[in-house]
Formats: structure tokens, sequence, C-alpha cells
């Protein structure tokens, strides 16, 4: 179990647990009864692309296509592809045997580069000493919507009673107030949310529902806010 170190307005902190929302299954493809299952082929190989038939036959690539099959490799084409592994090329196509150096590109608002950097290693921050907590900033639920674009939601389940007694105490203020909360990391709850070493970083809002001694405590999380575009 994933577990998130989580205060609440009070300056109470507990460790819970935390686990994605599932989806609904949506409709299946395939025969009723029957399983349908999906398998890779292997289409062509580096001697049938385009660059190295050109190559090997130049301006008669047309005629030697209408003549034959330059492009099909009759032992590997067709084949199943079963387990395969990532490897990285360089730009000229040659095989890349060490890791490639990663690069943070900044850009602007218009769009254009403005930095480029190497990039840092950016440690989670969900789980440490210091909890997410929340921050003053409240959101009606209909208003949060037309505002974030949420990518991600996640569940905080409570561990024990009184983790039960925590969570459905926030789950019912926030429920009754009709209102998420945003959250926050670090000693003052001012940065985004990284589930994972060289993670994404999230803005993160905590919505509360409740039916009686039953609660439901949702943390969506928002990479891409939802601004207007001036008429120009």
């Amino acid at each position: 179990m994933r577990k998130i170190h989580l205060m609440n307005e009070a300056a109470r902190n507990a460790q819970v647990v935390m686990e994605p929302v599932r989806k609904q299954d949506g409709p299946t493809t395939g025969l009723p009864g029957k399983k349908l299952a999906f398998k890779r082929y292997v289409a062509t190989t580096e001697t049938g692309l385009h660059a190295r038939l050109a190559a090997n036959h130049g301006d008669a690539l047309a005629q030697a296509l209408m003549d034959g099959d330059p492009e099909i490799d009759r032992e590997l084409v067709g084949r199943e592809v079963g387990d395969t592994q990532t490897v990285f090329l360089s730009g000229g196509g040659e095989v890349l045997h060490a890791s490639p150096s990663l690069v943070e590109v900044i850009f602007g608002t218009d769009g254009k580069e403005r930095e480029r950097k190497p990039a840092e290693d950016v440690p989670a921050n969900t789980n440490e000493d210091a909890p997410i907590r929340w921050t003053k900033m409240r959101l009606k639920r209909g208003e949060v919507i037309g505002k974030f674009a949420f990518c991600r939601t996640i569940q905080l389940k409570h561990v024990d009673g009184l983790s039960y007694d925590f969570l459905h105490a926030m789950a019912k203020e926030l429920a009754d107030k009709d209102e998420v909360a945003r959250l926050g990391a670090g000693a003052k709850g001012r940065d985004p949310l990284i589930f994972q070493d060289n993670g994404a970083r999230y803005q993160a809002f905590l919505e509360g529902r409740v039916d009686g001694p039953k609660y439901k405590l949702l943390l969506h999380l928002s990479n891409l806010e939802l601004r207007t575009i001036a008429a120009g």
C-alpha cells in the first residue's frame, strides 16, 4: 500500500493510504464468450526502410518495386513480436549503449524557448517528514472544474479508527461547504505534489463526499490550468 503524509487545516497530520480511482470498464471488443487477443507482427526491417532502399536502388527504385518486393524480408516480416526492450538511437540512427543525458527545456507563454539546461533530480515529496497541507485557497466544486484540467484522481483511505475520524472530518467539512481545498507540499505548503522521483508536478485539490458514516476523500491532480485567451 502506498501512503501519503497529510496535514489538515488544524495542523494535525497522519499517514494514510492512497490508491488510484478505478475507472468503470468500458465496452469490450470481440464475440460473446470469446476472448480477443492483440498481437504484434514485424512489418518491415531496417533494409526495407525507404532510405535504405533509395540508397541501394537509386533512380531504379520505382522499377524495382514493380518488378519484385525488395522492401520485404521474407525471413522476418510477418513474424510475431514477443517481449521487447527500449533502445535509444542517435540522430544518425546508431544504437546508443549508454542512456542519453536529459535536458530541461523551458518555454515562455508565447511558446518560444527561454532556457535549456541539464535536468536536475527532483525527489518525491508526498511521504516526507513535512506533510502535504491545506492552503488558504478554496474553490467551489463547480468553479474548479472550469479552471483546471484534471488528469488523475487519487482516493485517500484510513488505516485505523483514528485516521478514519481524521479523514471523515475533512470530507464532511468540504462536502458541507461544497468546496475543494488546494493542497501544497514542502515546509510551507507552497510546492506542487510529486509522487515519485523525477515525476510530474501536480496542483492538487481535495474533494469530500459524505453519506452518514461513509465518506469518500478524493485528491484531484492537475498539471494544466485553463485560462481564457483575450480577444486580439
